[in-house]
């Protein structure tokens, strides 16, 4: 094993930081990453930092917030996601799968100057409490019905703003560096995933958050 910087991201003009497997309001109602020792803290590889660095202007240009609603994931937060909700199409096969779990990626909503979630088609990871519980009951076609409006093609008349401001995310997005997923609007990765090793686990030492990776 072997030492591996990430950058922490916090809360500031542009950003705020707001990661929803830290908290219950989550489609697991559950909040892993306070259970493995993450909480409420985002953490990116540092060519995934230089990219959201430059966003930074072009927020303020257009008076936006960009929220980021999940970055580095735990492999130990994987499997227990996986845990609870053992069905193909939440979550990624397994971490080596995950971009989240090699840190280069996020998933991120754009809210206007006053801190306020601009609308989207669905909220991020598709969430509502509704689907939540019905899932908990292991009741997933609706879930999976309400989760089409994830995708980049789904164009519903009616949803003008919502559609229009998927776009604007993902026109910011690319600008700085960053691919978009094609089912999940919200989801954002550096290019040439295989550049970015598998982040397999954090500790603590003499007060600062550490992580490593094998040699």
């Amino acid at each position: 094993m072997k030492e591996i910087h990430l950058v922490e991201i916090l809360s500031d003009n542009e950003f705020v930081v707001d990661m929803m497997y830290a908290r219950k309001e989550n489609m697991l109602r559950t909040p892993v990453y306070q259970m493995v020792g993450l909480g409420n803290r985002c953490f990116v590889h540092h060519d995934l930092a230089d990219c959201l660095g430059r966003l930074k202007p072009l927020l303020r240009q257009r008076k936006l917030k960009l929220k980021i609603c999940d970055a580095y994931r735990p492999v130990e937060a994987f499997y227990l996601m996986k845990k609870i909700i053992p069905v193909d199409g939440f979550f990624a096969l397994s971490p080596e799968r995950s971009q989240h779990c090699h840190a280069s990626a996020i998933d991120a909503i754009l809210l206007d100057e006053n801190g306020i979630e601009l609308e989207f088609p669905c909220h991020v990871d598709a969430y509502e409490e509704r689907f939540a519980l019905q899932v908990a009951k292991k009741q997933w076609n609706d879930f999976f019905q309400h989760l089409e409006k994830a995708k980049y093609d789904w164009n519903e008349s009616g949803f003008d703003e919502q559609i229009a401001n998927r776009k604007l995310l993902r026109c910011l997005m690319e600008t700085v560096g960053l691919r978009a997923l094609e089912h999940e609007w919200w989801h954002f990765n550096l290019p040439d995933k295989d550049k970015y090793p598998l982040i397999w686990g954090h500790f603590e030492k003499n007060g600062e958050t550490r992580f490593f990776i094998h040699d």
